[in-house]
């Protein structure tokens, strides 16, 4: 018997966190949410400012969504671009900066724990610039470019990317992004664990067990383990998600359309 039921974020009406001056953070999935096993949420960079460094008791996902980063992690500096993302491992420390001097920069970030702390690192790093580097060849992270990541089509004319995973390098948690065309959606599903699904362009229908929902602009739904779901693109534009997983690998479980609609 399914216990827990999904829960919705609309961020335009969502509270924000404040991190440090010019960031804060909008959480998708928590302990607080009901999330068991991980943490998704949207960071917001004003311009030219940066997260100094930290570190963190579970590993995280860095996914740019909108701007151009930097992340620094133990010196070696990366540059992210728009859907480049960057696993960083637990205890390694990483600081988040906007190079944008104009327009503000906006981060998807996962973590493998559904209760996180930031804790300051007092170390010093030597700078190492590694911003156009194709992979993370000279620490313990794993860089994916969106550029050069493996593209698949799931069902028809919805095609998706792999961003973080076991096999990419990640510990905990999986993610990638999906763009749909217009009319297209996969079937019902479910999985074996919690899933967060961020709808990062056009706008989609979400339905979980018999209950409909209209995202867009980075709304989000936590959908917990078993609870079978699916998102359809039913306007005349494409959609995109960016999705993560509270394990390794990803997986679904195709059920019958009827048990998204009517309900389990």
């Amino acid at each position: 018997m399914i216990s827990r039921l999904e829960v919705i974020t609309h961020v335009y009406a969502a509270s924000s966190l404040e991190l440090a001056r010019g960031i804060s953070l909008v959480e998708f999935a928590s302990s607080k949410r009901g999330a068991i096993g991980f943490s998704t949420g949207l960071a917001r960079v004003a311009p030219g400012a940066e997260l100094a460094y930290h570190y963190h008791e579970c590993s995280e996902s860095i996914t740019v969504l909108a701007g151009e980063c930097e992340v620094a992690v133990e010196g070696r500096t990366y540059v992210l671009h728009p859907y480049d993302s960057l696993h960083v491992p637990k205890r390694v420390a990483h600081t988040v900066k906007n190079l944008d001097g104009s327009s503000d920069l906006a981060v998807h970030t996962a973590f493998s724990s559904s209760s996180v702390t930031r804790n300051p690192a007092n170390g010093s790093y030597v700078p190492s610039r590694l911003a156009e580097a194709l992979s993370a060849e000279h620490g313990p992270e794993s860089l994916q470019r969106f550029s050069l990541a493996a593209a698949y089509e799931l069902s028809t004319n919805a095609w998706f990317k792999d961003l973080f995973a076991g096999r990419l390098g990640a510990r905990g948690i999986c993610g990638g992004y999906g763009r749909f065309a217009p009319g297209t959606s996969l079937p019902c599903h479910t999985h074996l664990y919690d899933e967060s699904i961020t709808i990062v362009e056009g706008t989609a229908t979400c339905l979980v067990a018999g209950r409909r929902y209209t995202l867009n602009g980075c709304d989000t739904a936590l959908v917990p383990q078993g609870l079978p779901h699916r998102f359809i693109n039913e306007s005349d534009q494409e959609m995109a998600m960016v999705w993560v997983y509270a394990g390794d690998e990803p997986e679904r479980v195709i059920v019958e359309n009827r048990r998204c609609a009517e309900g389990n």
